[in-house]
């Protein structure tokens, strides 16, 4: 029995098939998604040959605390922005084996959006151990439910992940 949809399992197949072949270590930097791709990644068998730990960083004093996102950071952008998932990314780098790192954080709702950042706003930023790959800001569903929201930023981050 999975408790992941399968949706999400597939994704994470591909993932772990793709940097298995490059030798490529994997950690993630999750906020909004809660461990979502991580769990996704270790539901996998051998996933432990690409992937080498997760920062569930939920609170933004777990950001600080647990990856180094500078607190200024955060109160000059607010969790949801390119500069804190930028240095969530480069954090989970930094403090892990991994080659390349993801990191997410967003809006999941039902509450808690904004004008600025509505319900469905998902910062996600890539690194490896040379800087900054990619980032982007997605604007899922407002209208989605916070699990279809969590599910999409997932699957997202899944995609970036592949080689």
């Amino acid at each position: 029995m999975r408790l992941l949809p399968d949706i999400l399992v597939e994704a994470a197949q591909a993932v772990a098939a793709d940097n298995m072949k490059a030798n490529r270590k994997i950690a993630t930097a999750e906020s909004c998604t809660g461990g979502l791709v991580a769990a996704a990644i270790t539901e996998i068998a051998g996933s432990s040959a690409v992937f080498d730990r997760a920062f569930i960083t939920y609170s933004n004093e777990a950001k600080s605390q647990m990856i180094g996102v500078p607190v200024d950071i955060i109160s000059q952008y607010g969790a949801v922005s390119l500069p804190v998932v930028r240095a969530m990314a480069s954090g989970a780098i930094i403090n892990s084996k991994a080659d390349i790192a993801i990191s997410i954080s967003g809006v999941a709702g039902p509450s808690g959006g904004s004008i600025e950042k509505p319900i469905g706003t998902v910062a996600f930023a890539l690194a490896n151990k040379n800087g900054l790959l990619k980032e982007t800001i997605q604007y899922f569903d407002k209208e989605a439910s916070r699990a279809q929201i969590r599910l999409k930023a997932a699957l997202f981050a899944l995609e970036w992940l592949k080689v």
